[in-house]
């Protein structure tokens, strides 16, 4: 099963409020998801996440689970969702970013993708048909098509003849995916993906191409790969406009917390990043007043909380002092107390965004907390 019901839109922007519905639970959008590559989201444990950070679903990786532990194993553990212990829903990238991560190791035809694995070196071969079969052996709720992901910059002819690829890729993921079954006994959706780079004729065509499928969701990629902000922002605006409202729109890879407030004021509603937990292993903390580099000289004897009214319990326990002897110190549970604490606050400002879309205050609240992220304290 998969459902999405539009709740409410914004007067004064494309912002929405929604409910997905899946066999594994109910996800409130907008909403964020925690990326979980390996089958983990680093550091943080899968009880944390349900009832600390409160995730609604989370991102695996299709290459990084194919490479290790092996389809083998993950279908012997009766899929993703029993292997690892996470019981609420699930999306897979369908590997398609790591190939384009990949550059020196592989080779695009049109018939798939050979590469070499980053782990022993190994040669490797994903079709769009396999990258469906492997996504339905991990058994994720929601799969990705396989695409290509285009560098930025990239010159006018290779955008458009990568957009084409991945438009002929579709038609075969579309094509076995329906005539495939899920093996797990609960359902699995498949998100169609818009590339075209940055220029708008190709985002306009590949957003009407995959459009036409009608397809219960669709995806935005290609962006958050180095382009200017504004040039995000521009292809999200012009990619919105031309996919159906009543269908989930689902912008790949981003971002910032500016960069979710502004994209769903665009109409966005599902976005993934590694971000809050990566810059937190590095001591670079989210909060509602401005972002806090915790290695900085000016917190070594600050004992008052490292946020003191932010959503995170763990964040209010712990001294901004303490953590930033943890990061210093390299203890793993420094790296664990700024993870949670800033996917605590991703989570929490998507849900203030939706709380605010409701009551039909979001525009000018967005205005206000997009001023107030980016500050440095």
């Amino acid at each position: 099963m998969f459902k999405f019901t539009l709740l409410h839109q914004d007067l004064e922007s494309a912002a929405r409020a929604g409910l997905i519905e899946t066999d594994h639970g109910a996800i409130e959008t907008p909403i964020f998801m925690p990326v979980g590559t390996a089958g983990t989201v680093k550091g943080v444990h899968q009880r944390e996440l349900e009832k600390d950070v409160q995730a609604q679903i989370i991102l695996g990786n299709t290459y990084h689970l194919y490479l290790r532990p092996g389809v083998e194993v993950i279908q012997a553990a009766g899929g993703l969702h029993r292997f690892n212990g996470w019981s609420k829903p699930i999306l897979t990238d369908s590997g398609g970013y790591q190939v384009y991560s990949l550059s020196h190791n592989r080779k695009i035809t049109d018939e798939g993708v050979t590469f070499r694995s980053h782990i022993d070196g190994s040669k490797h071969f994903f079709s769009p048909e396999y990258a469906i079969e492997v996504q339905r052996i991990i058994g994720a709720d929601i799969i990705m098509a396989f695409d290509e992901c285009t560098p930025y910059p990239c010159e006018y002819r290779y955008a458009k003849e990568s957009m084409e690829l991945t438009h002929r890729w579709l038609k075969r993921c579309i094509q076995h995916f329906d005539q495939t079954a899920p093996i797990y006994g609960y359902g699995q959706c498949l998100f169609p993906i818009v590339q075209g780079s940055t220029y708008k004729d190709l985002r306009v065509a590949s957003a009407e191409y995959i459009a036409s499928f009608d397809r219960p969701a669709n995806a935005i990629g290609g962006l958050s790969v180095g382009e200017p902000a504004a040039d995000m922002y521009e292809m999200t605006d012009l990619v919105c406009q031309i996919l159906p409202k009543e269908r989930v729109r689902y912008l790949m890879g981003v971002g910032t917390p500016e960069n979710l407030l502004e994209c769903i004021a665009l109409g966005i509603d599902m976005f993934d990043c590694v971000l809050p937990t990566r810059n937190a292993r590095h001591g670079l903390l989210y909060t509602a007043n401005g972002i806090i580099n915790i290695k900085n000289q000016k917190w070594k004897s600050d004992f008052s909380p490292i946020d003191e009214t932010g959503p995170c319990e763990t964040s209010r326990f712990y001294s901004k002092a303490y953590l930033r002897h943890l990061i210093h110190s390299k203890e793993l549970l420094g790296a664990q107390i700024a993870s949670l604490h800033n996917l605590s606050f991703f989570l929490w400002l998507v849900k203030e965004a939706r709380k605010h879309i409701l009551a039909g205050d979001f525009y000018t609240w967005k205005k206000g907390m997009v001023e107030a992220v980016q500050r440095r304290l």
